[in-house]
């Protein structure tokens, strides 16, 4: 009896656990419980729109002045005036230095002098000249002093000439005394001080005006790069005007102003290949200084179609891979190989792999595996930032 009573509380206490007996054999359940569905996980995704994208390179070169004036005196003498201020703006036909004119008015009076002579010479021989043509054609005069008034007529207009020519040669040494500004521009420091002699055409330039309105940056391209520039710039509806962006040393967004790539005066280095491009920037404030280390962002090609997304979109697979991940029409997410050729910014330029109206992941890559259903928002991205570099 008590080992029956045993064997019931036994059974009992199994079944209560889940284990039971039946026709000898133990057999064990296990109580399923049902367990709620995650819902789809939150995406952001960037749904591929083609769109017209520039090439561009960042050539590096200097900065020049668009005109460049040293100042040199034409005549010899002390300088007895500076009448500028250094590092100021001066003007063209604006007078920089006087040099001592006393020896130059001395000269120039002279020859004025000596004018004056010529011509009262000539106005004596002149009258005389025309009673000897008279007289020698009824046998007044012999033929001999004829010819010999005429010849000394033809010499004191030659005395006027010369004469003339010294007072204008003279003129000129004068106004030299005065220096003048050639261009407008700021000038530099300068190089003597009242009381220096200076020497006509000497080879050290006492000041240096130099126009910056606007600045040359001259750098350096491959010829074949070229080439396809130039074949850009007359191809299609481009008006052959190819316009550069200049970037400057340690600040972050572009000069505000665009130049003008310009192909004058260029040759091909036989050695290197290499051609030297000159683009003018307009300088209207003087904020650009000649001299200055900077990058010129030069366009190299136009895409029509190019297909760009955001740079952390891609990822790359454990082997190395380059890939996305693509929301299907259904909503359910799965990698992609593409191929990536450039940077844009913030963005890839695809070469392949995507095409119009795939949804990339931007956003949420941790949260998602293959095959996984997902819930997508879209975001927009700025369809004006298209050069790449």
């Amino acid at each position: 009896m008590k080992r029956k009573m045993l064997a019931g509380i036994i059974v009992l206490a199994l079944i209560g656990t889940g284990y039971y007996f039946t026709t000898g054999k133990t057999e064990a359940t296990q109580a399923q419980t049902s367990v709620p569905q995650p819902p789809p996980v939150e995406v952001t995704v960037f749904t591929i729109a083609p769109q017209q994208t520039i090439l561009t390179r960042d050539l590096s070169g200097r900065t020049s002045s668009y005109q460049v004036a040293e100042i040199r005196p034409q005549v010899t003498g002390i300088i007895v005036d500076r009448l500028f201020t250094e590092g100021s703006f001066v003007k063209a036909g604006q007078q920089l230095y006087q040099i001592d004119s006393a020896s130059y008015e001395a000269v120039h009076a002279s020859n004025i002098a000596y004018l004056r002579k010529a011509e009262a010479n000539l106005k004596a021989v002149e009258p005389k000249a025309e009673r000897y043509r008279k007289l020698v054609e009824v046998g007044g005069v012999s033929r001999q002093n004829y010819d010999d008034i005429l010849a000394t007529l033809e010499q004191a207009r030659a005395d006027v000439a010369v004469a003339k020519a010294a007072v204008v040669s003279s003129r000129i040494n004068l106004d030299y005394t005065k220096v003048f500004a050639p261009i407008s521009g700021r000038i530099g420091k300068s190089a003597v001080t009242k009381g220096a002699l200076v020497t006509a055409n000497q080879a050290d330039a006492l000041a240096i005006v130099q126009n910056l309105s606007k600045v040359y940056v001259d750098v350096n391209q491959s010829s074949a790069e070229l080439m396809k520039l130039r074949k850009q710039m007359t191809s299609g509806n481009n008006t052959g005007s190819i316009k550069a962006e200049l970037i400057l040393k340690g600040e972050k967004d572009p000069y505000e102003l665009k130049g003008e790539v310009q192909f004058s005066d260029i040759s091909v280095d036989e050695g290197t290949g290499m051609v030297q491009l000159r683009i003018l920037f307009p300088n209207p404030d003087g904020y650009l200084l000649p001299g200055l280390f900077v990058k010129a962002r030069v366009p190299q090609a136009q895409l029509e179609n190019a297909i760009l997304v955001p740079q952390q979109s891609v990822v790359r697979s454990a082997g190395g891979a380059t890939i996305v991940w693509v929301v299907g029409d259904d909503n359910v997410v799965n990698t992609r190989p593409v191929e990536v050729s450039r940077a844009l910014g913030d963005k890839w330029l695809i070469r392949s792999g995507l095409q119009a109206g795939d949804k990339v992941i931007v956003a949420g890559l941790q949260k998602i595996k293959p095959g996984a259903k997902v819930t997508p928002v879209e975001i927009s991205t700025s369809a004006s930032d298209n050069r790449i570099e």
